[in-house]
């Protein structure tokens, strides 16, 4: 099945009359990952929501190489604030696999090895809402990642964390994605932009002012917008 390439036209995101994102014109293949960056308040989280369908479009559309229902089938979404049920580690990683017909007992066993993959082994009976920051995030990720979407969207995923939670979180990602899962993030964090990122876009204002390759965007920004953002600068 044949997610890729997705194609964003003319599409935009207003509220009370007020454009937010828009209009962004956007074709993404299906490998690697592509890093969304931009000042606060350029329209990161919202032009995520619009490509996963959770925000609504108020113009344009969204094609995807196959009909929308069974691409979003395939796609996982990690926010800033993990969301967590008010279950144990365990039932919070048995729960999306059992929405999708698994069986209970192949579910557990998938659970507690995405568990040992992310380093919560020894918390399968813990519950979700008392866990540390990085430890919630990382459950977040097993969560999304064990339904083996082809496609995983992540909003500023270590926002909140330390570097050693931040390093664990970018070595899972960096796995996922060389097993074949496609990245569209966000960050705040232009160092792990250059870890992570295979292509980038620059959103300024709620448009895409700049995007390409990551190595060329980070040496050889075409404009002075984003070179002043690489710089450190505020940019409006």
């Amino acid at each position: 099945m044949q997610l890729f390439p997705m194609t964003a036209k003319g599409i935009e995101s207003r509220r009370r009359g007020q454009v937010l994102v828009g209009p962004i014109d956007l074709t993404l293949d299906g490998t690697g990952a592509c890093v969304v960056v931009g000042p606060n308040g350029a329209g990161k989280t919202t032009l995520l929501r619009l490509l996963h369908g959770t925000a609504r479009l108020s113009a344009g559309q969204i094609n995807w190489a196959c009909p929308t229902d069974e691409a979003r089938h395939h796609q996982g979404f990690v926010f800033q604030r993990p969301v967590m049920l008010r279950r144990t580690v365990l039932q919070n990683l048995i729960y999306p696999l059992r929405l999708r017909g698994v069986p209970l007992a192949q579910a557990r066993d998938r659970a507690r090895d995405w568990a040992a993959r992310v380093g919560l082994a020894d918390m399968l009976d813990r519950a979700a809402p008392v866990l540390s920051g990085g430890e919630q995030q990382k459950l977040a990720l097993a969560r999304a990642l064990i339904s083996e979407p082809k496609v995983l969207f992540l909003d500023e995923p270590c926002a909140a964390l330390d570097g050693r939670a931040t390093r664990e979180i970018e070595e899972i990602l960096t796995h996922a994605k060389s097993t074949g899962t496609r990245l569209i993030l966000s960050t705040h964090d232009m160092g792990q932009a250059r870890r992570l990122a295979d292509q980038v876009l620059f959103l300024l204002g709620g448009r895409i002012h700049e995007s390409g390759p990551a190595e060329t965007f980070f040496n050889r920004p075409e404009t002075p917008q984003a070179r002043a953002f690489l710089r450190g600068d505020i940019v409006e």
